[in-house]
């Protein structure tokens, strides 16, 4: 697909600086570089100001000192990019993060400035340029890694980052453990002018997707797109062709966007896996885009999903 690199989260060709990880005196030049910006998270959620991310100056009062740990994203034209996790931040309102599939709050940030907020990355990706999504997308991956990866596999013993924000070491066993990102194949399976979409228990009204799951250990990706479409929907599919990826920070996976042709058309649902599915004409795909469709909303900005439906629409994906 020509024009995979579009999506959301796409690369930017950012110069990751791999070379500065292991090198304690370059890391420490680079964040006292008068070109140094620094992309502030709190609890995951970036700092946004409107629908732009805020970057900040590494010796900004706002950020200095708080020892929550900071990541190197990068070097751009400008200088060096790091992210920094804030600990040390509490709401003036008491306002906490909600543990539901997208969090509507925001947290106001004063010390950044007027209208900094801290917000759900999900909600505004589709605004940023491609050096912010991708920078965006892998400090809130990576930042989630640490957190959940806390102690050693090996041993059990905690552990300490290392390496940049880049791996984390065992003081104990000496293992050392590096980010994960696990593989997901998500599908436009088609049957002349229909698709085939379903929808998760638990999803918001009127929100329904491609088909989408893991991949499992010793599995190809056709294999994996043929397993899951006939475990949550019984369908059978025969040639598999690969269309886009996009990595995906909730919380590490990289989505890899699959054309499939289905070979029949009955579905036969998994009701633990969906909660419906359904197959959808293009009339019905363009009404739901343009918010007319009786069932289906418009897919989110950003996701590779709807990305893949919109190109199919208008036949793009060669």
């Amino acid at each position: 697909m020509r024009i995979g690199q579009q999506v959301t989260f796409g690369g930017s060709g950012l110069d990751r600086a791999a070379e500065v990880r292991g090198d304690a005196a370059a890391l420490a030049a680079a964040w006292r570089d008068p070109g140094c910006r620094v992309m502030a998270l709190w609890r995951g959620k970036p700092l946004f100001r409107g629908t732009a991310l805020v970057w900040l100056s590494a010796d900004d009062p706002a950020i200095a000192g708080d020892g929550g740990g900071r990541i190197l994203l990068g070097r751009d034209e400008t200088g060096p990019l790091f992210a920094a996790e804030l600990n040390g931040f509490a709401p003036a309102d008491g306002s906490q993060p909600q543990a539901v599939f997208f969090d509507p709050t925001e947290q106001a940030f004063p010390a950044a400035g007027a209208g900094a907020v801290f917000a759900e990355l999900r909600g505004r990706m589709a605004a940023l340029s491609t050096r912010d999504a991708e920078s965006a997308a892998m400090a809130k991956a990576l930042f989630g890694w640490h957190q959940s990866h806390r102690f050693c596999a090996a041993c059990g013993h905690a552990s300490e980052v290392e390496m940049g924000g880049w791996q984390r070491f065992c003081p104990q066993c000496g293992a050392r453990h590096f980010p994960r990102t696990d593989p997901v194949v998500i599908m436009l399976v088609t049957s002349g002018n229909s698709v085939l979409v379903g929808r998760s228990p638990g999803w918001p009204d009127g929100m329904y997707s491609l088909l989408a799951g893991f991949m499992e250990p010793g599995e190809t990706i056709e294999a994996a797109v043929r397993r899951e479409v006939h475990e949550e929907t019984g369908v059978t599919v025969g040639p598999v062709d690969y269309l886009a990826c996009q990595p995906w920070p909730y919380p590490s996976s990289l989505m890899i966007g699959c054309r499939a042709q289905a070979l029949e058309t009955t579905v036969t649902l998994d009701p633990v896996e969906l909660e419906d599915a359904m197959w959808l004409s293009r009339e019905d795909v363009a009404r739901a885009f343009d918010g007319r469709h009786p069932r289906v909303r418009a897919p989110r900005a950003g996701a590779i999903a709807g990305f893949l439906l919109w190109n199919w629409l208008a036949d793009r994906l060669d």
